[in-house]
């Protein structure tokens, strides 16, 4: 292990933005709230399957197919359009400001690695009072690839001018992690999803309950030995 990472990436989705208030909106067009999350997955599955077969796939687009799939083709496309719309406007996590500023105040550079697209993620920033904690943003537009693909997060650590074994990502997803372990980076896993990371997947170099306990951890993770 290198030791302490130099830059540490924060997954947005679930990590820092709460996507239930997106139930509200599917609600408000007539559907049921459940719908939320097999909508989610449907996205990210459909997402990852276009990265598989070698093409793009952008974030808007996609997230309105899986709406329209999910939905049997029920919804207009203005009701599909103000409910994609509400990425724009989540709100973060209680634990999401205070992580980002203890790692940005040890001296350590911070980033998100999102697949939304720059423009929105650095609104989301401004709006949520995050963008004074994040030095950079690395997106799946920017890499031509969706996460766990290793090339994005190898492509993030080239982009920041990193070694792959000095760079963290942080997520509430284990198949994150896992992409980022298999790339050569460095990991940190909080529970607040999952409870569990499960065995299938390769076990972050840290985990926690919280995004500052996970922070507090990848700072105290020792240096190698000379």
């Amino acid at each position: 292990m290198a030791g302490p990472p130099n830059v540490v990436l924060f997954d947005v989705l679930e990590t820092l933005i709460d996507l239930h208030p997106l139930a509200t909106r599917l609600e408000e067009v007539g559907q049921p709230a459940i719908l939320l999350e097999p909508w989610f997955l449907r996205f990210q599955r459909d997402a990852m399957a276009l990265t598989l077969a070698g093409d793009t796939a952008p974030f808007d687009a996609v997230a309105r197919e899986s709406l329209r799939t999910e939905t049997k083709y029920m919804l207009s496309e203005r009701d599909i359009e103000y409910v994609v719309d509400g990425f724009s406007t989540l709100p973060t996590f209680d634990d999401a400001a205070p992580a980002l500023k203890k790692i940005s105040e040890a001296g350590v550079i911070v980033g998100c690695l999102t697949v939304n697209s720059p423009d929105k993620t650095r609104r989301f920033l401004e709006g949520a009072g995050l963008a004074v904690f994040v030095d950079h943003v690395v997106t799946a537009q920017d890499a031509g690839v969706w996460k766990p693909h290793p090339d994005i997060y190898r492509f993030a650590a080239k982009r920041l001018d990193t070694p792959i074994d000095r760079l963290a990502l942080v997520a509430v997803h284990a198949w994150d992690c896992h992409g980022a372990k298999r790339a050569g980076a460095l990991s940190g896993w909080c529970a607040r999803l999952e409870c569990r990371p499960g065995d299938v997947f390769l076990p972050a170099d840290v985990t926690g309950d919280t995004l500052v306990e996970v922070a507090d951890k990848l700072m105290s993770l020792p240096s190698p030995r000379t």
